[in-house]
């Protein structure tokens, strides 16, 4: 018998091996994509912001009242070294929330020259969610909310809405804080 033969005979033999032991080895899995983002809680409705939309998440900072504005530009914080305009994003949306200030958490913009940071009643952190859970169009969607969603996803029963803080960041209405007349 050649050297060649042989050593295919022991490969074959081994192949034979392996797949009598297989059953012992996990079972396949399916790899299953997720999507992820920050999940908050905006007038008892949870959203989910795009991850690289929200640059940090922080607790509402002490600031500057400036005269002049809407009432949900609350004012000018300084962020370590840099000045950042704070907006309620539930004043914004004409929506109220029974929480203190003090309680409520703030996302970061910092898209080019804008640096906000946006309250929200809570944040849940970093959400992951299977990319099958989509939906283009979810149920019951706040009309105040509805030009900056993104579609949903379905996670333990509820749907997340996404909402894209880009959308907001683009909005002329969020961008024109001084009041006219």
């Amino acid at each position: 018998m050649s050297t060649a033969s042989a050593a295919f005979i022991k490969l074959a033999e081994l192949s034979a091996r392996c797949r009598e032991r297989s059953w012992q080895l996990p079972s396949r899995q399916d790899v299953v994509q997720y999507w992820s983002g920050i999940g908050f809680l905006l007038d008892g409705r949870r959203y989910v912001a795009p991850l690289e939309q929200v640059s940090e998440i922080l607790q509402a900072p002490s600031y500057t009242r400036v005269p002049g504005v809407h009432h949900w530009m609350k004012g000018i914080a300084n962020v370590r070294g840099r000045l950042m305009a704070v907006m309620d994003l539930t004043g914004f949306l004409e929506k109220s929330t029974p929480l203190q200030e003090k309680r409520r958490r703030l996302l970061v913009i910092d898209q080019g020259d804008l640096y906000t940071g946006v309250t929200v009643d809570d944040v849940y952190g970093m959400q992951h969610f299977p990319v099958t859970g989509y939906t283009a169009e979810p149920e019951d969607v706040d009309e105040a909310v509805r030009p900056f969603l993104q579609g949903g996803y379905e996670k333990d029963g509820e749907i997340w809405q996404v909402f894209s803080i880009e959308h907001l960041a683009e909005d002329p209405r969020f961008l024109q804080v001084a009041r006219t007349g």
